[in-house]
């Protein structure tokens, strides 16, 4: 089993908990160079809102999209965007990575904001 498949394998797990919950998720990815950020209703195919690095709003407060700056900003943004859609909570779906550096930094700021994790 490769690293790809073994994160894969732990976001299905994640994301089959969340299910059972009926709540809306934040649903987070990360390439080396960019991140993406999407909150997805709890029927599965409507994307409530979203925000990534490649936004114009957020590349023009950023330097380099790849690092925990552009994460938080990530954050920010999304978490502004939910509260104008009218979502406060959600569940946090990680996609399989480690709640550490840029996930947890993303996830800090949107509470930081006022959303619910």
């Amino acid at each position: 089993m490769n690293k790809k498949i073994a994160r894969l394998r732990r976001a299905q797990l994640t994301r089959a908990r969340i299910r059972l919950n009926g709540c809306n998720r934040l649903c987070v990815h990360k390439t080396p160079r960019h991140m993406y950020a999407q909150i997805i209703a709890p029927n599965g195919s409507q994307v409530i809102t979203s925000a990534s690095t490649l936004d114009k709003e957020v590349k023009a407060q950023i330097k380099y999209s790849g690092n925990i700056a552009a994460a938080t900003v990530v954050g920010k943004i999304l978490a502004e965007r939910a509260k104008k859609a009218g979502v406060t909570k959600v569940a946090f779906d990680r996609s399989g990575f480690k709640y550490h550096g840029r996930i947890k930094a993303l996830a800090d700021a949107a509470r930081e904001q006022g959303m619910e994790l």
